[in-house]
């Protein structure tokens, strides 16, 4: 699944990608999106992390702060 974006570049990062695109003979919008994937992985894993531990177990502020000072790291 793929959502259609309008991306402002510079000229010279067109055509950087326009080159890329035609020397591994992909399209501009794959190489794109290798691109900004890989510039984003952690932000990518951070989001995938969230999503699974949605409607999991809460822990209070208090009580998480008593558990850092139990094992001594506050």
């Amino acid at each position: 699944m793929t959502t259609k974006a309008t991306l402002y570049l510079r000229p010279e990062l067109h055509k950087a990608l326009k080159m890329k695109a035609a020397q591994t003979s992909q399209s501009m919008s794959e190489t794109a999106n290798q691109a900004i994937e890989a510039a984003l992985t952690e932000d990518l894993e951070d989001i995938r992390s969230l999503r699974e531990r949605a409607g999991g177990p809460t822990e209070s502020y208090e009580s998480f702060v008593a558990g850092l000072k139990a094992d001594g790291l506050l």
